[in-house]
């Protein structure tokens, strides 16, 4: 950990004094606190720097980064905080316990465990709590429900696979009593593996067309099929550790499993092969086909609940039309600008080729950071602590994560992506075409300050406990936010700029539409790609990343629509507080920050003051009554 303590012996450039910290120490005691503060001041001087007022003045009334305490000393809370705290850290304990994701043994007690939670919070008196507790208690109420819907959703999942993975319960019951800490009954186990091994050895010959006369395959999906070898991976690794517990140190164990281990391992190895060549279509060597796992319509409807987002689906694909009309309309003003009139195709192409030499891009997106870090200084639209200017840190995306994420990420650092030396040339230009100047210039800040890293270093400050209720209507649809604010203020100034903002709005756009198309059952992944390279300008490789990254199981299966309309949820509330009078933009962007992260409908009812009941249901309909694009 780095130490910001001064040096024991401290030297004063400007005029060769020193002074050690028992010096200062002694110092310090003999002065009232006025005093101090006029020899920090002196001293301050003596090395060149602004008076203490001054330098407050100059960075958000901080002292080297560090704020004005007494502002935080008497900072209303909820009176449900520690009940949040409590919740959060008792469901890390028990997950942490019963480790076995989706055994017997954990399902049971999840169950019981959001049940209890659910019963005890009835118990508190709501209407004695104010707003910021009331919200609290929706919030934590709506995050059990979702918990148990979640359990059900899993527990549908693992009935269509059944038919191929008839031996996952019995394999992770064995873990589960090694959590329960049942003295080992090394016979017992070495049967279970036995069992696992001849029965995954029969499904897999069934699969090669190798099984007894007549036998036929489980009838189910590619889908189906792909999410039962992720399991089989999943419950593999699970056992692992449960294996390498025992062995060597209970010698019988050893003497009883070591071959039935192996057989089991190898065989449930060759079976999730199969599985994925005769089921999925997957050869070894090749591609991850992007599959992706539908939830269906009544799945996006529970999801939507929890996200309190009163539209259906099909109304969602009708605001981002809307967005996306609009966005058509300003990227073709801008293709007229550069030469190319509505062929804006053609303008993307042209900002595509302005992309910085192999070993440049840090550079640039350092500059661009600081563009955008000039363009806030100065203006009261939202607070910027000094150290979180200050703290950002770079690092670069590995050749693999750039298969899904082929543009740079961002929070605690920003991530970027450029291309390698190890990468083709193919895959080289469109990594360099894809993260041009102009593309990179409408989203540093959506990374960084005031996004993603403002987010994080707000919420790891204020209001922690609320991180419990984290949603990507929260985080990510700020950060789109920012780009809808910067936009309005006229950060783009040149017509490339603004077509490489574009892009990323026609791309939010486009999110929305082939996400839920997609869980829908509208859609198939392949579709979506053709989709993004014809509608946002995207390079094919990037399209195909983009997608992967939304169907791969790395995200839920709102995420990718929650940037647009997260984004325009906060705009439309900005409208209400903002453009009515009733905040400044700061007062505004740092209420949204320092609330801490939760719906977007929870987090208007707090700066509203609206009212809160127990059984609360969204009801905002931030958009309006939608009606199709013509």
């Amino acid at each position: 950990m780095r130490s910001f303590a001064l040096p024991r012996t401290t030297q004063i450039p400007t005029n060769g004094m020193m002074m050690t910290h028992a010096g200062f120490d002694r110092l310090a005691g003999r002065c009232t606190p006025i005093r101090i503060r006029w020899v920090l001041a002196l001293f301050l001087c003596a090395w060149g720097a602004p008076p203490l007022g001054a330098q407050s003045r100059a960075a958000n009334d901080s002292l080297f980064g560090v704020p004005v305490l007494t502002t935080m000393v008497s900072r209303p809370e909820s009176e449900l905080r520690a009940v949040v705290e409590r919740y959060g850290a008792d469901r890390t304990s028990l997950f942490r316990k019963y480790d076995a994701a989706g055994s017997p043994d954990q399902r049971a007690r999840a169950r019981r465990f959001f049940a209890g939670w659910a019963a005890r919070l009835r118990e508190i008196d709501f209407d004695k709590l104010g707003q910021e507790g009331r919200a609290d208690y929706v919030l934590l109420s709506n995050e059990l429900k979702h918990e148990v819907a979640l359990i059900d959703r899993a527990a549908k999942e693992a009935r269509e696979a059944a038919a191929l993975l008839p031996f996952v319960d019995s394999l992770l019951a064995m873990q589960d009593a090694r959590r329960r800490l049942e003295t080992m009954n090394s016979p017992a186990a070495a049967r279970t593996l036995a069992r696992t091994a001849a029965i995954a050895d029969s499904l897999r010959l069934v699969l090669e067309g190798r099984g007894a006369s007549g036998a036929k395959g489980p009838d189910v999906t590619k889908v189906v099929a792909m999410q039962a070898a992720q399991r089989i991976e999943e419950v593999r690794n699970i056992m692992a550790g449960w294996y390498r517990f025992y062995d060597g140190y209970d010698p019988v164990f050893t003497w009883w499993t070591r071959d039935p281990w192996k057989k089991s391992e190898d065989a449930l190895k060759a079976y999730t092969k199969a599985i994925r060549e005769r089921v999925v279509g997957w050869r070894e060597g090749t591609p991850e086909p992007i599959v992706g796992l539908p939830i269906g319509a009544d799945g996006l409807k529970a999801d939507l609940a929890y996200e309190m987002i009163p539209y259906t689906p099909e109304e969602l694909i009708m605001i981002a039309r809307q967005e996306q009309a609009w966005s058509f309309a300003e990227i073709k003003k801008a293709s007229r600008q550069m030469g190319f009139g509505d062929d804006w195709h053609k303008a993307v192409e042209k900002v595509k080729q302005a992309y910085v030499e192999p070993g440049k891009q840090p550079d640039l997106i350092r500059d661009l950071a600081k563009r955008a870090e000039d363009f806030f200084r100065g203006k009261d639209y939202v607070t910027i602590p000094e150290l979180a200017d200050e703290d950002w840190r770079m690092e670069m995306l590995s050749p693999e994560r750039q298969r899904v994420a082929p543009f740079f990420l961002g929070g605690e650092m920003i991530l970027v992506a450029y291309p390698t030396d190890g990468m083709t040339e193919d895959e080289k230009q469109m990594s360099l075409r894809g993260n041009n100047p102009h593309f990179s210039n409408a989203v540093v800040f959506h990374e960084l300050n005031p996004g993603h890293h403002l987010q994080g270093f707000m919420s790891a400050r204020y209001n922690t406990h609320r991180r419990a209720f984290g949603t990507p209507f929260w985080n990510e649809g700020n950060a789109l936010y920012w780009e809808m604010f910067l936009w309005d203020q006229g950060f783009h100034q040149t017509p490339e700029d603004k077509v490489g903002a574009l892009v990323w709005r026609l791309h939010r756009s486009a999110r929305i539409i082939f996400s839920l198309s997609f869980h829908l059952g509208k859609m198939t992944p392949a579709e979506a790609i053709d989709y993004l390279v014809e509608n946002v300008g995207f390079e094919r490789a990037n399209a195909e990343g983009e997608v992967r990254r939304s169907f791969n199981g790395s995200y839920p299966p709102l995420y990718q629509m929650a940037y647009m309309i997260g984004g325009i949820q906060q705009r439309a509330l900005r409208k209400e507080l903002v453009d009515a009078g009733r905040m400044t933009n700061a007062q505004f962007h740092d209420s949204i920050l320092r609330g801490g992260p939760m719906p977007v409908e929870i987090m208007r009812a707090r700066l509203l003051n609206l009212p809160l009941t127990r059984d609360y249901t969204t009801k905002w309909k931030f958009a309006g009554q939608v009606s199709p694009v013509q």
